[in-house]
């Protein structure tokens, strides 16, 4: 099979010849009919000291199982998080991480709804929104910013802020549902927000808790570090809480599993929609990396086997 690998930290991607692997106990074997590429495995490539393994949302067909797989079987469609190898044609998925595809949906829209979309709504969860309030969204145009600024309307925001870096991406984001657009570099992003989710981090952390109404709430899920000054926070009886992911997925099986489900039901009602910035074969992967590290993508980035 092919597989994506580098060799040095920030070095060229390249494909190569590996033999197709086998699952283990509790493991499925599953064709990789689309492969969802995120910022923090961007981030690997140029950052970690060591070359890891590409891994990241899959979704695609069960072609074998290991010992104590469960409930699925050979022919089952599934999407989930791969630890491994995942940009390649075949990868391994655990499968306490594996969840249907319903039918009528593609591989394409699982990896660009599923993973991304579990984000988006658990950062809202954690802002607790009620409804007739006002919402921040910043990376507004990405693959899980794409998705905060819908769910945000459909969980009852009266008003919603898209913040982007580039003013190319304001129609795009007004079109999921924006009431305005604002740039980073603008000094304003226009009236005050009663809850900001903020995928950037580090220098925007500042203007996403200025833009928060006294009494704020900024949901911060970004892997961009940052730094927020306690002063800042008691001034306007503002707060700040980290969202991760990872935890609701190992700590909390059954949030994860609702929001799931709650996420197909809103795509199948067409409440929430996927936009995908572009499917990229194996060998642009480097192509699909670049969209995402210059953030230039509108939606999620994909990469097709």
């Amino acid at each position: 099979m092919r597989r994506v690998r580098y060799e040095s930290t920030g070095g060229p991607l390249f494909l190569e010849e590996a033999p197709i692997p086998e699952p283990g106990p509790g493991e499925l074997l599953v064709r990789c009919e689309a492969v969802g590429v995120t910022l923090p495995v961007v981030r690997k490539v140029t950052e970690s000291a060591e070359p890891v393994p590409l891994g990241g949302e899959i979704a695609g067909e069960v072609v074998a199982t290991g010992p104590g797989a469960g409930p699925h079987r050979i022919g089952d469609r599934v999407t989930g998080l791969c630890f491994g190898h995942g940009y390649a044609d075949f990868a391994v998925l655990h499968a306490s991480m594996a969840s249907p595809v319903p039918a009528g949906a593609t591989a394409v829209d699982a990896v660009a709804l599923v993973r991304s979309g579990l984000v988006a709504l658990g950062a809202l969860e954690a802002a607790r929104p009620e409804r007739g309030e006002s919402a921040l969204v910043t990376a507004a145009a990405s693959g899980v910013g794409h998705l905060a600024v819908q769910l945000a309307r459909v969980r009852g925001a009266a008003r919603v802020v898209g913040a982007v870096s580039d003013p190319a991406k304001a129609d795009f984001v007004r079109a999921l549902g924006a009431d305005t657009v604002a740039l980073y570099e603008d000094g304003s992003w226009g009236d005050p927000v009663d809850y900001a989710l903020d995928a950037v981090g580090g220098d925007l952390l500042t203007p996403a808790l200025v833009a928060l109404a006294p009494g704020g709430r900024l949901v911060a899920y970004s892997s961009g570090g940052g730094t927020v000054r306690a002063y800042d926070l008691l001034v306007g009886a503002k707060s700040v809480t980290g969202f991760q992911m990872a935890r609701i997925a190992r700590e909390r099986p059954e949030l994860y599993e609702r929001w799931r489900r709650e996420l197909w039901e809103l795509f199948g009602a067409g409440a929430v929609r996927v936009a995908v910035h572009g499917e990229f074969a194996l060998e642009e992967a480097a192509r699909a990396h670049e969209a995402v590290e210059t953030r230039s993508n509108l939606g999620k980035v994909v990469l097709v086997p």
